[in-house]
């Protein structure tokens, strides 16, 4: 009983996932090629030529934002040696969100990958959550 629950989450991440998985295939632009192509609206705090930076709308945190490439890439496990340029550029455009944000006493960046990972929405995406104190270990 207890072990349903929690892999199942107080949100249902866990259920999103599966179902982004099953959607995966469909071909059908994401949510978050909506947000780029400005289809659907988002707070965003940054962009360049090559990423996305907004505010997450269902934070975990008291701060919480979503780095994104332009170019959609499904999941991490996905990538190769012509995407090493473009990952650290998300990196460091994380990093120095996360100052411009406040967050000069830590953060975390999360990075779910596939169903097993709740990967709710298969294009690429930084987590970037702060403004409190992390627990350990997560999930």
């Amino acid at each position: 009983q207890r072990r349903a629950s929690v892999a199942g989450g107080s949100n249902g991440e866990v259920d999103k996932a599966r179902r982004a998985a099953a959607e995966e295939a469909s071909g059908q632009p994401t949510i978050f090629s909506k947000i780029i192509d400005r289809s659907v609206p988002a707070t965003i705090i940054y962009e360049d030529d090559k990423c996305l930076v907004f505010r997450d709308v269902a934070p975990q945190a008291p701060i919480h934002f979503l780095v994104i490439p332009k170019r959609p890439i499904p999941r991490i496990s996905r990538v190769g040696p012509q995407d090493a340029e473009l990952l650290g550029h998300l990196l460091v455009v994380a990093a120095r969100t996360a100052q411009v944000e406040g967050l000069a006493d830590g953060y975390r960046l999360v990075i779910n990958d596939g169903k097993h990972g709740a990967q709710s929405v298969f294009h690429l995406h930084l987590h970037v959550l702060g403004g409190r104190q992390m627990g350990w270990p997560p999930g």
